[in-house]
Formats: structure tokens, C-alpha cells, sequence
């Protein structure tokens, strides 16, 4: 169970307490500098979870349930600070809302699949939705760390509605084959 690509997982989770901490403070630059380095890390550190578990076979029941939960969580954490510190406010809350509500919506789609034997695959669509948010959420952060440079953030906020574009037909997606299993 402690395989290193599990310890890679679990690493993401662990560390997204002091990520959330590092952004509390929203003027302070160089904790949003240390920020976007530590979620640079947390992304590598899940590009390698799931390469090493499959080169090495050393795929597991537990990896396969943790992943997506450390990706959720690190999502959801980033997009609930940022929307506290108001990096992400006015209309663009709606973007990350509907971020939210898709992410908790497929979980529960996905829990409810799987009780009847029902595997979702998930689509290239889906990977794009994925790579649009945490460019978005990067951007977002690193907008933080570089004041001076307002197109950082406005990188981060186009990512963030894009990536909320797909989120919606990604979702609609799930749901589209959810309901066929539905009574």
C-alpha cells in the first residue's frame, strides 16, 4: 500500500494545508511566489503518481481512490481561497462555482455508477478540462506573486472561464450516461 506512487498521492493531500496557508494572506507576494512553486510540485508529483504506477505495476485499489480525491481536494481548496482572498471575485465566482458544483456532482455520479457496476471512462475532453483548470488556478496564483504583471491574472481568469466551458459539456457528458442507468 506504501508504494511510492501511493506516498506521491498521499504527498498532494498532505501538502494542501500549507498551500491553502500560503495563500491566506492575499498582498503577501512571496507567499503566492512559494505557492505556485509548491502547486507546480503537487502537479508533477501527479503526473508521476499515475507514470510510475503503471511502468512499475505497482497500480493499486488505494491509488486509484486516492488520486482523484487529491486532485478534487487541491482544486476545491485553491478555488475557496482565492475566491476568500478575492482573486477570483465579481462574475468570475460563477466560473469557479461552476467548477465546483460539476466536480461534486460527477463524484457522485461516479459513486453512484459504480455501486451498479457502471465504469465512466474518462474522456480526452475531460483531460482538457482537467489541464485548462490548473493552468487557470497557476495562473491565478502566480497572478498573486507578480503584481506588476496584471496579464498573469487575466491568463488565469480566461483559463478559468474556458475551463469552465468544458466542465459543463464534460458534465453533461457524465450525466447523459448516468441517466441511462437511472430507473
Amino acid at each position: 500500500m506504501l508504494t511510492l506512487p501511493n506516498l506521491l498521492t498521499l504527498s498532494r493531500i498532505v501538502a494542501v494545508p500549507l498551500l491553502v496557508g500560503l495563500l491566506w494572506w492575499p498582498h503577501w507576494t512571496p507567499g503566492y511566489g512559494i505557492a505556485f512553486a509548491l502547486y507546480c510540485l503537487m502537479g508533477i508529483t501527479d503526473y508521476f503518481d499515475g507514470y510510475l504506477a503503471r511502468a512499475h505495476g505497482a497500480v493499486s485499489k488505494l491509488g486509484i481512490f486516492l488520486d482523484p480525491i487529491a486532485d478534487k481536494i487541491m482544486v476545491a481548496a485553491v478555488i475557496l481561497v482565492l475566491v476568500g482572498t478575492h482573486d477570483i471575485a465579481g462574475i468570475d465566482v460563477v466560473a469557479a462555482l461552476i467548477i465546483l458544483l460539476r466536480e461534486i456532482a460527477v463524484s457522485g455520479l461516479r459513486e453512484f455508477l459504480a455501486q451498479l457496476q457502471v465504469s465512466v471512462p474518462v474522456s480526452r475532453l475531460a483531460k482538457w478540462k482537467t489541464t485548462l483548470q490548473l493552468v487557470a488556478l497557476g495562473g491565478l496564483i502566480l497572478g498573486g506573486a507578480l503584481p506588476g504583471w496584471p496579464w498573469v491574472k487575466d491568463v488565469g481568469l480566461v483559463s478559468l472561464w474556458l475551463a469552465a466551458a468544458l466542465t459543463l459539456v464534460t458534465g453533461w457528458d457524465y450525466l447523459r450516461v448516468g441517466l441511462k442507468h437511472m430507473d
